[in-house]
C-alpha cells in the first residue's frame, strides 16, 4: 500500500496493490502493521459501516467530539465518491480548509480522516457504496454536523443539485458552530492521538 498525507494534517489517502488475473481481484484494503507505521498509531476498530448513496448525495460535514471523536477509514466498493475531510480544528493552521480524494471501484483508493475532522461525501453514481471502519461507535450526543454548502467553508461539489437529508441541510455553518463552542481543539485533538 502506498499512504500520502493529504494537506491536512491527520487525513491520508491509501492506495491499495491490485492482484488481477483472468479470474478476478484481490488485494488487501487495510492491514493494521503498516497502517500503524505510516500513520504513527494504532486504529482501535469499533464499529464498520455500510453506506449506499444515489448520484447527486451529499452526506456531512460529520464529526465527533474528542475526545473520544471518531477515526474513519472509508474505502468505495461500488460506483464513485468525492470524500472530502474538512479541518475543523480551532487553532489548527489548516482549520476551515478541505482536501479530497476520488474514491472509486478503479484505484480502489481508501481515506483516513483522524479524529477532530469534518467528513464529507459526494456519490458521482447511482448506488454508490462505501465501507467505513471507525474508530469509536457512533454516538449521536457527541455528533455534530455543519452544512456541507456553507460559503465560508466552499468545497467545490462535483454536482448542480445535490441532494442533502435535513440534518444537514438545517446544519450550522463553520461560523456558527465556532461560536456555540461546537468545534473540536486543535491541542486536544493533538494530544488525544498522541495518547493512542
Amino acid at each position: 500500500m502506498k499512504y500520502r498525507q493529504l494537506e491536512i494534517e491527520g487525513a491520508w489517502e491509501i492506495t491499495p496493490v491490485q492482484h488481477g488475473d483472468p479470474r478476478g481481484l484481490f488485494m488487501e484494503w487495510y492491514r493494521f502493521e503498516p497502517f500503524a507505521e505510516a500513520i504513527g498509531h494504532k486504529l482501535d476498530l469499533r464499529q464498520a459501516n455500510l453506506s449506499i448513496s444515489q448520484r447527486g448525495v451529499i452526506r456531512g460535514i460529520h464529526y465527533a467530539e474528542v475526545p473520544a471523536g471518531q477515526a474513519k477509514y472509508v474505502t468505495c466498493v461500488r460506483g464513485s465518491f468525492l470524500d472530502v475531510v474538512v479541518d475543523l480544528r480551532v487553532g489548527s493552521p489548516t482549520f476551515g480548509k478541505w482536501d479530497s480524494v476520488l474514491l472509486d471501484q478503479v484505484d480502489r483508493r481508501a481515506i483516513y480522516l483522524g479524529e477532530g475532522l469534518g467528513h464529507a461525501i459526494c456519490a458521482l453514481e447511482d448506488d454508490s457504496a462505501l465501507l467505513y471502519l471507525c474508530s469509536e461507535v457512533y454516538n449521536p450526543a457527541k455528533e455534530h454536523t455543519l452544512h456541507p454548502l456553507d460559503p465560508q467553508v466552499a468545497i467545490k461539489w462535483p454536482v448542480d443539485n445535490p441532494q442533502l437529508s435535513p440534518r444537514d441541510a438545517e446544519a450550522p455553518t463553520l461560523e456558527q458552530a465556532a461560536e456555540r463552542g461546537l468545534l473540536p481543539d486543535y491541542q486536544v485533538c493533538k494530544d488525544y492521538v498522541a495518547s493512542l
